[in-house]
């Protein structure tokens, strides 16, 4: 099991996310947190859009990872986006992103969120994975890929 698994929810998961600007894509994974974890929209844009603007999330090889922290957040949050089109994300390697996981921690968080985002980097590190990820026909496969992943 990863950290990764007893937090992201199947409805969390979008397999055909139809935004064209990272913006849009905030906005999208704002409402899905809002959603299930009562969060306000808001508030999870404005984090992540915060958290951008220090500097991109993009690791290359069109993936993201936005995060923020959170006041009214009780319990780390995330949600997973596969982009319909590939977007701009001022990537180090230029490459425009596709797979976009989004973690929010609560503002008093320890470290864990740090250990989740180390998984993260080397889960999406690993070139066949990402090639399921981007296979994958919908969002319950999606899920069962990433709650399936092993360090």
């Amino acid at each position: 099991m990863n950290l990764i698994t007893p937090l992201l929810k199947l409805a969390n998961v979008l397999a055909e996310c139809d935004v064209h600007s990272k913006k849009r894509l905030f906005e999208q994974a704002a409402q899905l947190v809002q959603a299930s974890d009562g969060v306000a929209a808001g508030e999870v844009f404005d984090s992540l859009f915060a958290r951008e603007k220090l500097g991109s999330t993009a690791l290359g090889y069109g993936i993201a990872i936005p995060h923020g922290r959170l006041k009214h957040l009780a319990d780390t949050a995330c949600a997973f986006l596969r982009l319909k089109t590939s977007t701009d994300f001022d990537a180090p390697d230029g490459q425009p992103v596709d797979l976009v996981f989004v973690l929010l921690a609560p503002a008093a968080a320890s470290d864990i969120h740090l250990q989740i985002l180390g998984e993260l980097a080397a889960m999406f590190s690993d070139a066949d994975f990402r090639a399921s990820l981007r296979a994958a026909p919908d969002a319950a496969s999606l899920h069962r890929l990433i709650i399936e992943w092993t360090p």
